[in-house]
């Protein structure tokens, strides 16, 4: 079967218009998986009364999720404000912590070692959360676009995936291609790139392609080197 046949065949099964859009539930997931990461953080690590940004969080991921509850298929300029708002408070909060911790292991002498190691693991985890689903919210205009917009229609890609390059390979790598299934990433996937580029410090195989995916696998890259490095380092130091 030539490519375009199956080209035409994949877009007859799945026009994507037509598409269901992406569930909700991994989004939540991910949402509060960080956010009770940050409620467990002591509280020297936190910029404010413990549960105040975690309430706004969740107040917001409320909001978003009556506007979507089951699947993401509708978008106006407010959801897609709120969506982004939400990523952006979890990260700065989660910056910040890093930084105190930083700070109160150079300057502030502290001494012990088995909970800053688990504040540590903490940051880097929700590290990876948060710019999970940052890139996930950007890339290509969103969730809710990906799976509703027709690809000729999508915006600029943010990140370029193995599937996007796939449609030569064999038979049954290329049928998964996304000229040829009409392929789209989901949340995982961006999980995916967030957990290759926290643990290798740089990308793996998915490649950045626009300014602002670079800058973000960059600040990411470099605030997982410097929890593992030094954060971690000096917590073992102290344990020893």
């Amino acid at each position: 079967m030539t490519m375009t046949r199956r080209l035409a065949r994949a877009r007859s099964r799945h026009p994507r218009h037509e598409r269901r859009g992406e569930a909700r539930l991994p989004g939540v997931v991910a949402t509060l998986s960080a956010i009770a990461l940050y409620v467990g953080l002591p509280q020297r690590l936190l910029i404010a009364p413990r549960y105040v940004l975690p309430a706004l969080e969740l107040l917001l991921l409320v909001m978003l999720i009556a506007v979507n509850p089951k699947r993401l298929t509708r978008q106006s300029t407010a959801f897609r404000v709120l969506s982004l708002v939400l990523v952006l408070v979890i990260a700065a909060s989660n910056l910040v912590a890093l930084g105190i911790l930083i700070h109160d292991l150079v300057y502030a002498g502290v001494k012990d070692g088995r909970s800053l190691l688990v504040a540590a693991l903490q940051v880097w985890l929700t590290n990876i959360i948060v710019f999970g689903l940052a890139y996930w919210e950007l890339d290509r205009g969103g969730p809710v676009t990906r799976t509703q917009a027709r690809r000729v229609d999508l915006p600029l890609a943010d990140f370029r995936f193995p599937q996007d390059e796939d449609d030569d390979a064999v038979q049954e790598v290329a049928d998964g291609a996304s000229t040829t299934s009409d392929w789209m990433p989901t949340l995982v996937d961006y999980l995916y790139v967030s957990v290759t580029n926290s643990a290798a410090f740089s990308p793996t195989d998915t490649m950045p392609l626009s300014t602002r995916a670079k800058v973000m696998m960059s600040v990411q890259s470099l605030a997982a080197l410097v929890t593992s490095l030094l954060v971690i380092a000096r917590a073992v130091s102290i344990l020893h």
